[in-house]
């Protein structure tokens, strides 16, 4: 059947013949089913079904508010079901979104059609629930298929409430209201807002505040009308002096300190008003809080606000720290009690003491979502022991008292007092405490379809602590006691080392006092602080930082104090890309990293293909070292010289700082090369680009030129001149001290023999390094290293699979590539003596490689090592260097890089033992 037919059905309203003939539905079972709704009969008759799951049909089209009352009346009878509501023009399928992950959120998706649209995603969601005519597929099945087509929705419906709010945050800006007042209101509206779609003002009206727009508001006295609301929201039901029929009177007292605080509006603009009322009539239930911060940023970005509000930090990242922190060990813990009360009681009790604070928390992500989950924890807690309980009554046990409907207000012992945050911005900070707000009333809801009651947070008494102040000038022990219970976790600001301010750098150096070292980024703050904070507690904390807290030099000075406090790393993702926007936004590469001071779980390790952008592969391993890698704990540190005494010297690159006046480029060459003095000094130039992918460029090499030779050239001494200038307004004093040189360049290291250049950065795909033996007269540029290498020693080391297996382990990247260190990576690799006859097989291993490579004229070293097209005479080339560098090492038939790196960390031990010995 086509799409069009599936949509010809859908558009006459025959859903019958849709679901039972064409989709593979069974018939209905159930009449048709009759509900009063102020004052209005709605009928609903069942089109079709499947095993308990069946779809409804309403021939009208009422209000959404009439809508979500209505399918909670047919869910009294039917927990699963889709309901359409359908008029001539427009239809809209509402499907009960289930807890997913532990979200509390079961409200419901609407996906609406328009008669007549060809465009709609409605066929897709329609064919992943069609069944084959013999096919008996268990419910729980078609379940997931109608999660999987229908609660999608929800993702695109977190864009839609973004332009709603961007819309409101324009109006605000062309009326002057400043970022304070903003946030203030918007913040206030939101709270409003959703809790008329989540029944939060029971037993008042349910849509109490889209009834107070529509009905008492004007376009010109809005920002008054709004005041008056928010002040009345402020004050005790009791204390109020409002007239017997103000419109006020029907709004419960909120309290918390949300709606506390004078609030200066001016008249808001015409469209304020009726973007409001637009946003009122939006289903906000099927946004979760989550989503609220993310949101509200883009809000605030004229940018992302014309890209639909499509920016966010996934739930999905967010539970990759906390799930592996605390919230795993919980759930098996939930799972081994399942049947024992006293383990239930003791799990419960060991929840209760938990504490968690976020010291970086921006809009409150993590505490949302740590909440949330915690939270539904909880509630499976509470559903067993009333199963246990009424299992133990059907048996004829005594038990003092069975769980079944009664209020288990006084059971909660997952309360938002209990979440911290530090935040720096008022902005995110008054953002996070609303969502924390809200987050717990979708929990309480939850409670109340499971045991019919739950606690009434209105007026609000208990809150989280949102801090609004710098958590690097804040003693966090004045926030939250240090205890063995304290989480710690989030999300700290990536700000590099050479990106941070004075200000910043003050703060970095003033956080690890003597303990500092330059190569620490601003990050690493929030470590130094969480080490302070516990002392000789023993709690437990996670971070996503960027991915140099694993990786460099910056390794020993950030873990020996952390190793030294008897912490020890309990679970990691390597570096992976962290996607902070949805469209157009730029993605860092993070890791994320979690301590205890115990010594059970067994750690976990989560690694990635493809640069950080491929599935997680999880490893339970013995040991996660600072380098997040599968093998023992060892600091490595930067050196001089090579510690091998077999490797020789590597050094930077030839450095021009000469304003581009000595290279010459490949529209520039001709114009040199008819000079026929200039000619004679003319070589070419290798820098990185120019060395993977054997681009062409030049420059003229001066060194030894006779002045004569430099004048009487137009050429020479033009290009001389200008980089005299050029260094002379620099703002650099030895740069200005060059210039009494122009002709020569900056730094210059070239060797007098054919030597290795070496690029600064490898792809991380690439399985061998990229380096290219080259004769003197060629220049290497110093975005390159050299090493002096007559023979390809040097060329065989670097080309094989151990060194890179070094390289990845301990060394530094930009972005996923790798960053090779001529200190760091090339001097610590732990290479053993080795004898003539050793010597000789790695150049003459490397001498194939070169052959090999030779063979493929034409191809650049970014061809020849493309990761999926690396010729298989290269390949074979570099497995037999292998085996002659693997021999060295003393091992035979390793082919996995976890295995060399574990070999490669204890001979480094061993090596550094010896000579410190």
């Amino acid at each position: 059947m086509t799409d069009h037919r599936l949509l010809d059905l859908v558009d006459a309203c025959d859903f019958r013949t849709l679901f039972i003939d064409e989709l593979g539905w069974d018939n209905p079972d159930r009449p048709p089913l009759t509900f009063d709704v102020d004052g209005v009969d709605y009928t609903l008759n069942q089109v079709a079904g499947y095993k308990g799951l069946r779809i409804w049909r309403c021939t009208t089209l009422p209000p959404r508010p009439v809508q979500r009352q209505l399918d909670v009346l047919v869910g009294k009878d039917n927990l699963e079901r889709l309901v359409i509501f359908t008029d001539e023009q427009r239809q809209e399928w509402r499907w009960p979104r289930r807890a997913q992950l532990g979200s509390m959120n079961a409200k419901l998706v609407v996906h609406q059609h328009l008669v007549g649209d060809r465009h709609t995603h409605l066929t897709d969601r329609l064919r992943a629930i069609e069944l084959d005519f013999d096919e008996d597929l268990p419910l729980v099945t078609l379940l997931e298929r109608m999660r999987d087509a229908f609660d999608r929705e929800a993702e695109t419906a977190s864009v839609a409430a973004a332009r709603l709010m961007g819309t409101l945050y324009t109006h605000l800006e062309t009326a002057g209201v400043g970022e304070h007042d903003a946030t203030l209101l918007l913040a206030r509206l939101l709270f409003l807002l959703f809790g008329d779609d989540t029944d939060m003002w029971k037993p008042k009206p349910a849509h109490a505040f889209a009834e107070f727009l529509r009905d008492n508001t004007t376009p010109e006295d809005l920002h008054k009308q709004l005041i008056e609301l928010f002040g009345t929201l402020d004050v005790d039901e009791d204390d109020r002096d409002l007239p017997a029929d103000s419109p006020l009177a029907r709004f419960r007292h909120i309290n918390g300190g949300l709606f506390h605080g004078d609030l200066r509006l001016p008249q808001l603009p015409g469209g304020f008003r009726d973007a409001l009322l637009e946003a009122s009539d939006f289903d906000w239930s099927v946004i979760s809080p989550a989503v609220f911060g993310s949101m509200f940023q883009t809000v605030k970005s004229k940018e992302a606000r014309r890209h639909g509000g499509e920016h966010y930090t996934t739930e999905e990242n967010i539970l990759k720290t906390i799930q592996p922190l605390f919230l795993d060990e919980y759930r098996e813990r939930l799972e081994r009690a399942w049947d024992d009360k006293g383990q239930l009681t003791r799990l419960h009790n060991d929840l209760a003491k938990l504490r968690f604070l976020d010291p970086a928390c921006g809009c409150g992500n993590f505490l949302i979502v740590a909440y949330r989950e915690l939270r539904a924890l909880e509630l499976d807690i509470l559903k067993r022991r009333r199963d246990l309980d009424m299992a133990a009554i059907a048996a004829g046990k005594k038990v003092e008292r069975a769980q079944l409907s009664l209020d288990v207000t006084s059971e909660i012992k997952v309360t938002l007092d209990h979440f911290f945050g530090i935040e720096i911005e008022e902005w995110p900070a008054r953002i996070a405490e609303t969502a924390m707000l809200l987050v717990d009333h979708l929990a309480n809801q939850q409670m109340t379809e499971e045991f019919g009651e739950a606690p009434d947070r209105l007026p609000i008494a208990i809150a989280p602590t949102i801090l609004h102040a710098n958590a690097l000038h804040t003693d966090w022990a004045t926030v939250v006691a240090p205890s063995d219970h304290v989480v710690i976790l989030g999300n700290p600001p990536f700000i590099g080392q050479y990106t941070k301010t004075a200000a910043q750098t003050a703060d970095t150096k003033a956080i690890w006092g003597a303990r500092y070292n330059g190569y620490l980024d601003y990050v690493t703050c929030w470590y130094a602080k969480a080490i302070d904070f516990y002392g000789a507690y023993a709690g437990r904390w996670a971070y996503v930082s960027t991915n140099s807290i694993c990786q460099g030099e910056a390794v020993e000075f950030l873990w020996r104090p952390i190793l030294e406090a008897g912490w020890r790393c309990r679970f990691a993702h390597r570096s992976f890309r962290w996607v902070t926007e949805a469209t157009g936004g730029a993605a860092v590469h993070v890791s994320i990293v979690g301590f205890d001071k115990l010594t059970a779980p067994v750690p976990v390790l989560w690694t990635y293909a493809d640069g950080g952008r491929g599935e997680a592969e999880r490893h339970q391993i013995p040991n996660i070292n600072p380098y997040l890698c599968d093998a023992i704990t060892v600091l490595v540190s930067s050196r001089t010289a090579p510690m091998s005494e077999s490797l020789p010297d590597v050094d930077y690159g030839n450095k021009p700082t000469d304003g581009g006046n000595l290279l010459v480029s490949r529209d520039q060459h001709d114009n040199v090369a008819t000079d026929p003095i200039a000619a004679r000094y003319l070589r070419r130039f290798v820098g990185a680009r120019e060395l993977i992918h054997d681009l062409p460029r030049w420059c003229v090499w001066l060194p030894g030129a006779p002045e004569t030779d430099i004048s009487a050239s137009p050429v020479l001494r033009e290009r001389v001149a200008a980089v005299k200038e050029m260094r002379e307004n620099s703002k650099k004093a030895a740069t200005v001290r060059k210039a009494a040189t122009p002709h020569l360049f900056d730094e210059r290291r070239h060797p007098d023999v054919d030597y290795l250049a070496i690029p600064r950065h490898v792809g991380e795909q690439r399985r061998f390094f990229t380096a290219r033996r080259l004769s003197p007269d060629v220049i290497c540029g110093d975005a390159n290293f050299l090493a002096p290498d007559p023979d390809g020693f040097v060329l065989g080391l670097l080309s094989s699979s151990m060194f890179i297996a070094w390289m990845r382990g301990i060394g530094g990247r930009i972005k996923s590539d790798l960053r090779f260190s001529n200190t760091f990576v090339y001097n610590t690799f732990p290479f053993p003596p080795i004898t003539r006859e050793q010597h000789q097989a790695v150049t003459a291993a490397a001498a194939q490689i070169i052959t090999s490579r030779e063979n493929h004229p034409g191809s650049s070293l970014a061809d020849v090592y493309d990761p999926d097209r690396t010729p298989a005479d290269v390949a074979a080339a570099h497995e037999e260097l292998d085996k002659v560098i693997d021999g060295i090492f003393g091992i035979e038939g390793v082919d996995d890089e976890v295995s060399r790196q574990q070999l490669l960390f204890k001979r480094y031990a061993a090596m550094i033992s010896t000579k410190k010995g």
